[in-house]
């Protein structure tokens, strides 16, 4: 229904009655004194004391002051209402409409053109042409009346459907001069657009290859055949002789037509008017002469032997023999099947057996002749042209029909080749949407004028095939090019009142046709180009300084050029149709995808469309493609591919609002949905990794070799997720928050990292990384796998917190169940351009965490970089183990995984604990406590610091308050050090500093920290004897304690755990299995 708006003006509060009027000077006194409602004062005027200022401009924008610091982001409504209304679209081939308005500010006449000037008659024009009259006799009778009446039923169906979906687009917002490329690439998005729209360009050059051949055609045939440059010596060279004169004259004629449209296109918009008087007056001529033969049929005798049509060409007289003077004579038709003239020449045997009869060519529509005409007659190259039912006596032995005079069908027939053939005659129904620039109202026009122009012209093409198949004999629809009724044209011969009416109109229509695909073709082009989607067609997007393509004019000429060698109409119109059917394929596709989606902008004026049209339409077209020709098909499927998969790797990402875009989302909510309903088994697990990035000052990452080893284990699979925490405010850090991501997904292009970055910015770079950790991802898209770079400044005085991040990190992992990945010396792994030619990925697998140890190996070595490295498993034995049998058994288990891999057990025997360890305990624990002590005299000064400094705040803040007694004492501020207390805090600290540091030299080392300090000692002396050459070194990670007073203890216990090894992956894992032995 009709929405209803309503303007209201809002003006200021009208002054009282009874309050006198006041000066505008009182009045902006009033106004500019104190503060506005927001506190922030006003500025003042020049016109503050201006007298001569009326009512209006005193309080101009004081009734949108609540919105004035917006202004410049979010303009007036009263404003930007002015600008929509008067949109305008320049027409394609000139400067862009928003260069133009910014640079030039031209002033653009309104369009003036309505539905059946601007779309109706451009579409009737497109439509009508060559196929009309040269090709629809010939179809209708090699396919029969029913047959040609399926092939255009079919036809015109798949346009008239393209036409309800073409329409529901044109009318779902302004479409721009670029026509049907423009609707497809916004629908279906940039590569789709692409793909289609180069498609679409290379059928309309095609088409204009088609039409000049068809006016070469009808010039050499029917107007001038003593023009032709190639004669044939014999029948058997006809066909060559006249391809090349095809050849010859169509690279002219396209010489011609370019320098034309080069030098003005505005002379070939004039031209288009007399061009489509021709179409016109060919269609009433053509009626006015099926109406005359109902009571007039026109004399056209066709010469028949026995049933075979003969070519009038080199005969005049249908007879074997005539009497003259009372003297039998033979005939000039006696000489082409005898020997010599005389009565007892050897002849033909089938000449001797049949008779020459004669029989009129259009019989007329009420001759009953449409009964014969119902059913098809397809025949093979070369056969001769036969009349169905006449009489006919064939000889005892074959003999050679070449050079006799009869008819012969040029190319082999059947249903599917007519239907390509034919599909041409019913393209141009975008020749309304590519004018929507020139439209008054594009929205009410496009639809009305296109599908009133298909109804017309579908009337035409159905109620022809009737009349052709009523009124003309069948061997005469049946002969392509004219030859039994002296190389006439077939369908000239029915209009009214002269055969030339048709030949005449029929060559110009098929010269404008060309010229206007010469014309739409370089235009078309010169909108992708200008688009940019496809980079190497960029130069031609360029063209002559008033927007003239001459360069794409230059490439459609050449293209066309290729259409003219092949220089058979019958051979270019299925590539055509290919092109052509593709496009409409695709428009379909838009509808049908807009309308399930039901995105909230696809709101057409158009309302009779529905998806169900949309989706027949396209699988009528894509039917069509493979009916005409299946390899034809596979071709051009084949051509939009590798545009579509170039525009998808090389191309510029536009962002449109495709409907592609929205069926992704569509389908992501609903798989995200599915995977939402509980985990993954086993089976389908796989690492959903978590990347914990470092950035510096600058916010650059410190390890980009992190996202390398994240390409290298994840291989594109799966999910990915980069994140990082910058510390601060968000109000404040925002733009670093912006440039940091920047930055990453930068990083991550040049490293070929699949996935999804994620900043967060939070006060504490602790809560920062626990928030990623536990919101990361989306639904069942969640990370089950945390990776990050060991932190290798944990020792550092100046960064005492960043072993404690570590460690939360790590209990906060556990506590979310998910795995964890620790890199150390995450600089020296390598990058995605390396290879490792040999070398070992020793997995050394102390506990069984879920397999995780067992299952990276095998991820790493699907990558090139790790492809050529071997797999190694170490276990341990311990005293009480058999390390045979479980070498053993570890061999069967990893059979069972199908994992490729060494297997070895390395035995570690109870030991006394060494001196190194125990004085490495030591060592370990001094250095906590001191660090403890530190920690804490700088924590007790600090907060004496902010002690003073709050009391100090808290004094001036009274002082403030209470600054309206001038007389007041100010308040004495107690401070907290005197002379006295400082110095004997000093005193007291120093003795206090001397008493720890001697019980720190004295203390003796905690035995659990000595045990946990002789394992690591004893397991790195034996990682390092088996794998300190080793390429990588995957290791089980252990806890930290429950106990965080040891927490800076479990960091030296790792560092002495990894000592000595180049790449280390610390391994924990998720609390569930990840590899199964299952199929």
């Amino acid at each position: 229904m009709p929405t209803s708006f309503t303007v209201v003006p809002v003006e200021g509060q009208e002054p009282q009655p009874s309050r006198p009027p006041e000066e505008p000077s009182q009045q902006l006194a009033e106004c500019s004194s104190g503060e506005s409602g927001d506190g922030i004062p006003k500025e003042s005027s020049p016109f503050i004391n201006s007298a001569e200022m009326d009512r209006r401009n005193i309080y101009e924008g004081k009734n949108m002051a609540l919105f004035e610091e917006e202004m410049d982001s979010n303009p007036m409504v009263s404003s930007l209402l002015n600008k929509i209304a008067n949109y305008t679209n320049l027409t394609q081939g000139v400067v862009e409409h928003e260069a133009d308005e910014d640079s030039k500010r031209k002033e653009i006449k309104a369009p003036r053109m309505g539905t059946f000037i601007g779309v109706y008659l451009p579409c009737l024009q497109n439509i009508l042409g060559v196929i009309l009259f040269l090709r629809l006799t010939w179809i209708v009778g090699t396919s029969g009346v029913l047959e040609s009446f399926i092939i255009v039923f079919m036809c015109c169906a798949c346009t008239m459907l393209t036409a309800i979906s073409m329409s529901a687009i044109a009318t779902n917002g302004v479409v721009p001069a670029g026509g049907s490329y423009y609707m497809i690439s916004r629908s279906l998005g940039p590569e789709f657009g692409g793909a289609v729209g180069l498609c679409f360009y290379l059928g309309t050059t095609f088409a204009g290859a088609m039409y000049i051949l068809g006016t070469i055609e009808i010039l050499l045939t029917y107007i001038s055949p003593n023009a032709a440059i190639f004669k044939a010596e014999d029948a058997d060279g006809e066909t060559e002789a006249m391809l090349n004169n095809m050849r010859v004259y169509g690279t002219c004629i396209i010489a011609l037509m370019a320098i034309v449209v080069f030098v003005g296109v505005k002379y070939v918009n004039k031209l288009a008017l007399v061009f489509l008087s021709c179409v016109i007056l060919s269609i009433f001529a053509i009626y006015a002469g099926v109406i005359k033969t109902a009571f007039d049929p026109p004399d056209f005798p066709i010469c028949l032997l026995g049933n075979r049509t003969l070519s009038r060409h080199n005969f005049d007289i249908c007879a074997k023999f005539i009497e003259v003077n009372n003297e039998t004579v033979t005939t000039k038709l006696w000489s082409l099947f005898c020997d010599s003239p005389s009565l007892s020449a050897t002849c033909d045997e089938y000449f001797n057996l049949n008779n020459v009869t004669e029989i009129q060519g259009i019989p007329g529509i009420a001759s009953g002749v449409l009964i014969d005409n119902l059913w098809s007659a397809y025949t093979d190259k070369g056969s001769i042209v036969e009349k169905k039912g006449h009489p006919s006596v064939t000889g005892t032995e074959e003999t050679k029909v070449g050079g006799l005079p009869y008819v012969f069908t040029d190319i082999m027939t059947y249903f599917t080749m007519l239907v390509g053939i034919y599909f041409p005659s019913v393209t141009g129904i975008m020749a309304g949407s590519n004018r929507s620039g020139d439209l008054r109202d594009a929205q009410k026009s496009i639809p009305t004028g296109t599908i009133l122009a298909i109804s017309t012209t579908s009337f035409i093409y159905l109620s022809c095939i009737v009349l052709f198949g009523a009124c003309i004999e069948g061997v005469i629809l049946r002969d392509k090019f004219g030859e039994a009724v002296n190389g006439n044209l077939v369908i000239g011969m029915l209009a009214w009142p002269s055969p030339w009416v048709i030949v005449i109109g029929s060559f110009f229509s098929t010269c404008g046709a060309g010229l206007q695909s010469l014309t739409g073709a370089p235009r078309l082009l010169q909108a992708i180009a200008r688009d940019g989607i496809i980079p190497f067609l960029q130069v031609f997007g360029h063209g002559k300084a008033n927007g003239e393509p001459t360069w794409a004019l230059l490439l459609t000429a050449c293209i066309c050029e290729i259409g003219i060698l092949i220089a058979s109409l019958d051979s270019v119109a299925p590539i055509l149709s290919m092109f052509f059917l593709m496009c409409y394929m695709f428009v379909n596709l838009a509808c049908a995808v807009q309308t399930l989606l039901c995105t909230p902008n696809w709101r057409p004026r158009f309302k009779y469309y529905h998806w169900a049209l949309s989706f027949l339409g396209m699988s009528l077209c894509f039917a069509l493609m493979f009916i005409c020709s299946w390899y034809y098909a596979l071709i051009a499927m084949l051509i939009a591919g590798c545009i579509y998969k170039y525009i998808e790797y090389r191309g510029a990402e536009k962002e449109w609002g495709d409907g592609i875009r929205g069926l992704s989302l569509n389908a992501a909510r609903y798989a995200l949905l599915r995977v939402e309903h509980g985990p993954p088994h086993t089976k389908n697990w796989r690492p959903q990794v978590l990347v914990l990035l470092n950035l510096d000052s600058e916010q650059v990452v410190k390890h980009p070799r992190l996202l390398s080893f994240t390409s290298q284990l994840k291989a594109g699979k799966g999910l990915t997720i980069v994140g990082s925490v910058l510390q601060g405010i968000y109000l404040d850090k925002y733009i670093e928050a912006q440039k940091a991501e920047e930055n990453i997904k930068s990083l991550m292009g040049v490293e070929k990292t699949k996935g999804f970055c994620q900043i967060v910015v939070s006060p504490s770079f602790r809560d920062g990384m626990s928030h990623l950790i536990q919101s990361a991802g989306l639904g069942g898209m969640t990370h089950n796998t945390v990776l990050m770079a060991w932190p290798q400044s944990w020792k550092q005085t100046d960064n005492p917190f960043s072993w404690k991040n570590f460690v939360d990190t790590v209990r906060e992992t556990t506590a979310a169940q998910q795995a964890l990945l620790v890199a150390k010396n995450i600089d020296l792994f390598p990058t995605n351009q390396e290879r490792f030619s040999e070398g070992n990925v020793d997995v050394w697998w102390i506990v069984h965490d879920g397999g995780m140890l067992m299952l990276l190996p095998f991820l790493l070595r699907q990558h090139k970089v790790w492809k050529k490295c071997k797999m190694r498993i170490f276990t341990v034995a311990q005293m009480d183990d058999n390390s045979i049998q479980m070498k053993k058994d570890l061999q069967i288990f990893l059979y069972h995984l199908r994992l490729n891999a060494e297997v070895e057990v390395v035995e570690m025997f109870e030991n006394d604990i060494s001196a190194f360890t125990y004085e490495k305990t030591l060592m370990m624990e001094q250095r906590s406590q001191m660090l403890k002590q530190m920690q804490l005299s700088k924590n007790e000064r600090e907060r004496e610091a902010q002690l003073i400094h709050d009391r100090n705040t808290a004094s001036h803040s009274a002082a403030i308050v209470k600054c309206d007694i001038a007389a007041a004492t100010p308040e004495k501020v107690q401070m907290t050090w005197t002379k006295e207390k400082f110095i004997a805090e000093k005193h007291k600290n120093r003795e206090t500093n001397v008493t720890n540091f001697k019980d720190i030299f004295n203390m003796k080392p905690n035995q659990s920290n000595v045990r946990r300090m002789h394992t690591a000692v004893k397991l790195n002396g034996v990682i390092l004897n088996k794998s300190q050459h080793a390429q990588l070194v995957l290791l089980n990670m252990p806890g930290p304690p429950k106990n965080k007073k040891g927490d800076e203890n479990y960091m030296e216990f790792l560092e002495v755990l990894t000592e000595g090894l180049n790449r280390v992956l610390l391994v924990r894992g998720g609390g569930r299995e990840v590899i199964t032995i299952y199929s």
